[in-house]
């Protein structure tokens, strides 16, 4: 057997981590700035996560959702107090795609409709529901492709108050838009999606797979606007690369035995190392740490003569030049060895990092740039 080559892969296997560094099977060391696409929050091969997964394993590594698990109340408890969001209901499954096909699902379950509204250029995964409310027809299968998904343009209030009608269940929206190359809605905005679910009886879902878990200096990005969703997912940054994924969901939304489900989701090693995360985030302030480092990145970046913008907030960046980055990007990874990211803007470069990342190790991230913008 053979595997599905579903993937465009570099020739580099990374076997260890450490920090905001990599290894690979020659030996040779990169400073990873992209996290495996955002999931690296607190470092490869953190001391804390590894002790916690471990003595979970030693106990118990397993048991399905049929009993009851105090990991889950610890993290439910925990990642309230942390959010800001103590008075909502969690949801824990196993992927930021499940997250989303979970919201859309209780969205259409509490307001029995099934039309939803989604930003162009957004993505949320590539399961059935999540998949079709992204945009990209080049990943929707015609299986997919029956939802009911209006998309307009983000940061449009005229073509969302046109598009909204009693048929909605809900709008989706990321905190910050990751693929797309880090493009990030307004303030004004969210308040009028929020106003505009409350008028029509509908749910505001914000996807903060990829901008949560501290990554913009805020727990999640839609913070900074004071607009409160009626759910929220999660992700990525939560496992630091164990398979985790949450939905926060307001407290007048009522479960009933059955709506939701899931076998892994909230298994005993995904608490642990979703607890792990927390832990370090809280004791060793990441989120400042991402907030401090964003400005300072921000700053230095806008002077390098090439960049024409620089987007985004704390650690999730994005460095839009004139041209595509696709030279750019290997020529960073093979001749300085730098992990960077691409997105659907094909002249940006994403930058991801851990939040545990230094002014020390970006600094030489920034030198490489502005040589290898020099000679691409």
């Amino acid at each position: 057997m053979k595997l599905f080559d579903v993937y465009p892969l570099y020739p580099i296997e990374p076997v260890k981590g450490s920090g905001s560094w990599l290894w690979d099977e020659k030996g040779e060391k990169y400073l990873d700035l992209y996290g495996g696409h955002a999931v690296i929050s607190i470092g490869h091969n953190h001391p804390h996560y590894n002790e916690r997964i471990t003595a979970q394993l030693t106990k118990l590594g397993f048991y399905s959702n049929a009993v009851q698990n105090s990991l889950q109340v610890a993290l439910a408890e925990k990642l309230g107090k942390l959010s800001g969001y103590d008075d909502y209901q969690l949801f824990l499954c196993s992927s930021g795609a499940e997250a989303n096909e979970n919201a859309l699902k209780l969205a259409s379950f509490v307001t029995g409709k099934k039309k939803v509204i989604a930003m162009e250029k957004g993505f949320h995964g590539r399961t059935s529901g999540a998949v079709a409310a992204t945009d990209n027809p080049n990943i929707v299968a015609p299986f997919n492709a029956g939802h009911e998904i209006v998309f307009v343009p983000m940061n449009d209030a005229e073509a969302l108050e046109k598009a909204m009608d009693n048929e909605v269940a809900a709008i989706i929206i990321e905190g910050l838009q990751g693929v797309a190359g880090i493009y990030e809605p307004t303030a004004e905005y969210l308040a009028s999606a929020k106003s505009l679910c409350e008028s029509f009886g509908a749910k505001l879902i914000l996807d903060e797979v990829q901008s949560g878990a501290g990554r913009t200096g805020h727990f999640f990005a839609h913070q900074s606007s004071g607009v409160t969703p009626d759910i929220i997912t999660l992700a990525k940054g939560l496992g630091n690369g164990f398979p985790v994924g949450a939905v926060l969901i307001a407290p007048d939304i009522e479960p009933k035995h059955g709506m939701l489900g899931t076998t892994f989701g909230g298994n005993h090693l995904a608490c642990a190392a979703a607890l792990a995360v927390l832990e370090v985030i809280e004791q060793e302030k990441l989120m400042e740490n991402a907030a401090d480092l964003g400005e300072w990145l921000i700053e230095e970046l806008g002077k390098v003569p090439a960049v024409k913008e620089v987007r985004g907030k704390g650690l999730m960046l994005a460095i839009e030049l004139a041209q595509p980055v696709a030279e750019l990007r290997k020529k960073l990874l093979f001749d300085y060895h730098i992990f960077t990211g691409s997105a659907g803007n094909k002249n940006t470069l994403r930058l991801l990092p851990s939040l545990a990342v230094t002014k020390a190790e970006l600094t030489p991230f920034i030198k490489a740039l502005k040589e290898a913008l020099a000679s691409v």
